[in-house]
C-alpha cells in the first residue's frame, strides 16, 4: 500500500512520478522493439530459408563424369530412409528475348514442373500445363521476368544460348521460340526474376544433352538432418557422385544474418537497460524526497527489510507492469505487421521494404517463444536489479540524521 501510494502522483512530488512514468515508457517500448525486431529478422530468415531450399532442394548430387545414369541414382538415393524425393535437373544460362527486351535468365529442366513449381509458388496461372509430349512445350516464367519482357500467358519468347550446333565457322549460338505457359510467383523477387522452367527432355534437347542432365536435386524430410543423411547418399549413388548441401552453398549468407541478428539484439537490449537507469535515478530521488516518511515509519517500529520492501516493490512495479504492456505491444505488432506496414507507406507515400531489395514480396514476422521468452526474462531482471541499491540505501537511513533538521 506505501510503495503504491509513493507512485502516485502528487503536486509536490510530481516530478518523480514523471521519471516513473519516462521508466515505465521506455521499458515497455524496449521490449516492444526488441521482440518485434527479433520477430521480424526470424521470420526473414525462415521465409528466406523455405524459399530457397525449396526451390534448390537441401542436397545437390553431382557426378564425376557425364551423369547418364541419373534415374538409377535417382532411385537408390529416394531408398535412404530421411529422403522425400530426388529428380534430375538440366540447368543453363541463357538470354531470354522479345520484340521489345532482353534479360538474362536460368533455365531448370524439371521432370514435373508444373507440380514442383505448384509446391512453391503460391500464385500460379491457370493455364499452367506442361506437356513434355509435344515438339513445342511452354515455358513457366517468373512475374517480375514476365513483367520486364512485358509478356503473359499465350505469348511467345526467344531463348537464346552460345552452346549450339558445331558449323565450319565454329560453335554457332541456338535460338528457339516458346510459348509462355505459365506465370508463377515463388515471392522471392530475385528468383521470380531471373528463373524460368521447361521440362527435362525439352531442356535436354535444347542444351544438347542426350539422356544426361547436371544434377541431381534431393529433397529430405528435414533440411537439419542434411549432416546425417550426406554420408548415405553418397553410398547409395555410388563411387561416381559426390555431394554438395544447402549449407555449403548458402554459408556466407545465413552467417551473416545470425550475425546481424546478434548485434540487433544487443544494441535494442540497451534501450531496456537505459530505461532500468531511469528506475534507479527515480528511485534515489524518491528515497530522498521521502526521507522524513521513512524516519517515521522507523521509528513507529517498520525493520530495515520493511523499508526496502517499500521501495523494491514500488521500482519492481514499474518495470513488471512495463514488461508486460511492452510483450502485449510487440505480440499486437507482429501478428498485425503486414498491415502496420502497409498503413505507414500510404501514410508516407513511400514503399517500405521494397522486394527488390529485400527479397521478399511482405513482410514476415515469426515469434519464438524461446527468444521471446528471453527479452522478457531479461526485463524483469534487469528492472528488479535496478531497485536493490536505491531499497537498500533506503533501509541504511539513520532515522535521527533523518529529523534532526525536520
Amino acid at each position: 500500500m506505501v510503495a503504491l501510494r509513493y507512485l502516485r502522483a502528487r503536486r509536490k512530488e510530481g516530478f518523480i512520478s514523471v521519471i516513473a512514468g519516462f521508466s515505465f515508457i521506455g521499458i515497455m517500448l524496449g521490449v516492444a522493439t526488441l521482440i518485434i525486431v527479433m520477430a521480424v529478422m526470424n521470420g526473414f530468415r525462415q521465409e528466406l530459408f523455405d524459399k530457397m531450399l525449396g526451390l534448390n532442394g537441401h542436397v545437390v548430387v553431382h557426378s564425376l563424369g557425364e551423369f547418364t545414369d541419373y534415374d538409377e541414382v535417382a532411385n537408390r538415393v529416394r531408398k535412404v530412409e530421411g529422403v522425400k524425393y530426388a529428380l534430375p535437373l538440366v540447368e543453363g544460362q541463357v538470354l531470354i528475348s522479345t520484340p521489345y527486351t532482353s534479360s538474362g535468365a536460368l533455365v531448370r529442366g524439371l521432370r514435373e514442373p508444373t507440380s514442383r513449381v505448384s509446391r512453391r509458388s503460391p500464385t500460379i496461372s491457370a493455364s499452367a500445363r506442361w506437356t513434355a509430349s509435344t515438339d513445342n512445350p511452354g515455358l513457366a516464367l517468373g512475374s517480375r521476368m514476365a513483367n520486364s519482357l512485358n509478356v503473359k500467358v499465350g505469348d511467345e519468347v526467344s531463348i537464346l544460348t552460345p552452346r549450339g550446333p558445331s558449323t565450319a565457322l565454329g560453335t554457332a549460338p541456338r535460338v528457339k521460340r516458346y510459348p509462355v505457359a505459365a506465370i508463377f510467383e515463388i515471392g522471392m523477387s530475385e528468383y521470380d526474376a531471373s528463373i524460368l522452367f521447361m521440362p527435362l527432355k525439352e531442356a535436354q534437347r535444347y542444351f544438347s544433352q542426350p539422356d544426361k542432365v547436371t544434377v541431381l536435386e534431393v529433397v529430405l524430410d528435414s533440411p537439419d538432418e542434411v549432416a546425417d543423411l550426406a554420408p548415405k547418399i553418397i553410398t547409395a549413388g555410388g563411387p561416381t557422385i559426390y555431394v554438395s548441401d544447402w549449407r555449403q552453398r548458402n554459408a556466407t549468407f545465413f552467417t551473416a544474418l545470425q550475425v546481424e541478428r546478434n548485434v540487433m539484439f544487443l544494441i535494442l537490449a540497451l534501450i531496456v537497460l537505459v530505461a532500468a537507469l531511469n528506475i534507479i535515478s527515480g528511485l534515489i530521488m524518491l528515497v530522498k524526497d521521502k526521507g522524513r516518511d521513512i524516519a517515521i515509519l522507523r521509528t513507529i517500529g517498520a525493520t530495515r527489510g520493511a523499508v526496502m520492501r517499500i521501495f523494491f516493490i514500488a521500482g519492481a512495479s514499474i518495470g513488471i507492469v512495463g514488461t508486460v504492456a511492452g510483450f502485449a505491444l510487440g505480440v499486437l505488432v507482429c501478428l498485425n505487421i503486414d498491415r502496420i506496414r502497409g498503413v505507414i507507406a500510404w501514410l508516407t507515400d513511400t514503399e517500405l521494404f521494397p522486394a527488390e531489395l529485400y527479397y521478399l514480396s511482405q513482410l514476415p514476422a515469426d515469434m519464438d517463444s524461446g527468444e521471446t521468452g528471453t527479452v522478457v526474462i531479461m526485463a524483469l531482471v534487469l528492472s528488479v536489479l535496478a531497485t536493490v541499491y536505491p531499497s537498500w540505501r533506503a533501509s541504511r537511513l539513520d532515522p535521527v540524521e533523518a529529523l534532526r533538521y525536520e
